[in-house]
């Protein structure tokens, strides 16, 4: 793509080089990264379809996107739960698969003890999506992030101001293993859980650009569950729940790590019927919905 064009031939050459790329929805794709390219919203983008097409990005994003750079990454955002979050090549890019975390959690909380909000804790929060997602539901509530990177940390804490949570939310510098003080009325975890040998057959987006620390859950993807497992007892207040998310075809090996715990597993689906998440109480406590409003609404 050369010379003066306009934007209706950048977007038809666009779309040309992410379709030759394998782009599934290469039209829409190129028209995303237009808009993101030139500063303007779709509808004006489409407007003015005849406007020559000033200097931008916008070759070297179809570029990188022809490269299967995630279009996440290189238009910086990502919607979850109905709300917009930055995203960086050093999280794990949201995806609408998670949100039965976020619905399951809701649905299984606690009531809120008598004085306070619900406390919640979010390990390996990464864009904070999860966290941020509940504290949007919960005007009570108050959250910890915790995340072993740095950049990650910094982002979701970007992402916390920006959604207007920043003072209810914190976040932390660490690893699961780090002492944490206090017990917590929730806490929700998106594990790396994907088995190592399996990563490389995965989409080029997620293989090749997505943190391999986000994905690598060890030989059977369930490491970071062994890991989690025995720090809940002391991590949880009475009463409280935790929601992992897993792998399709883990929910009976993870049921199976949860009871040598001492915890009931109970299974949650996502859209397209897969066992998804797990909501995890210490064996014997009825396991009864809807009590959590947190002071938020229940989905």
């Amino acid at each position: 793509m050369g010379g003066a064009v306009t934007r209706a031939a950048a977007l038809d050459w666009g779309a040309a080089r992410l379709a030759e790329a394998g782009i599934d929805t290469p039209r829409l794709e190129a028209r995303l990264l237009l808009a993101h390219a030139l500063g303007v919203d779709a509808a004006t983008l489409l407007a003015d379809r005849a406007a020559p097409l000033a200097a931008s990005d916008y070759h070297r994003l179809i570029e990188r996107r022809a490269a299967r750079v995630p279009l996440a990454y290189l238009l910086g955002t990502r919607e979850f739960w109905s709300l917009p979050f930055a995203v960086s090549p050093a999280t794990l890019i949201p995806r609408p698969d998670s949100e039965t975390v976020v619905e399951a959690a809701l649905a299984a909380a606690p009531a809120p003890p008598s004085g306070r909000g619900l406390r919640v804790l979010d390990l390996g929060t990464g864009t904070g999506c999860l966290l941020l997602s509940l504290l949007s539901e919960w005007p009570d509530a108050w959250g910890l992030g915790v995340d072993v990177v740095p950049s990650a940390c910094a982002l979701a804490a970007g992402n916390a101001a920006a959604l207007g949570l920043a003072g209810r939310a914190a976040f932390l510098c660490a690893d699961w293993d780090a002492a944490l003080r206090g017990r917590f009325d929730v806490i929700v975890a998106n594990p790396p859980y994907i088995p190592r040998d399996t990563i490389a057959a995965l989409m080029p987006e997620v293989a090749r650009h997505e943190p391999a620390s986000a994905l690598n859950g060890g030989a059977d993807g369930l490491d970071p569950y062994r890991r989690l497992l025995p720090t809940l007892s002391a991590l949880l207040a009475p009463g409280g729940v935790a929601v992992f998310e897993h792998g399709a075809d883990q929910a009976a090996a993870l049921a199976d790590l949860a009871a040598r715990w001492g915890f009931d597993a109970d299974p949650r689906r996502d859209l397209a019927g897969l066992a998804r998440a797990v909501v995890l109480r210490p064996a014997g406590t009825p396991g009864e919905e809807g009590g959590g409003t947190g002071g938020g609404t229940q989905v």
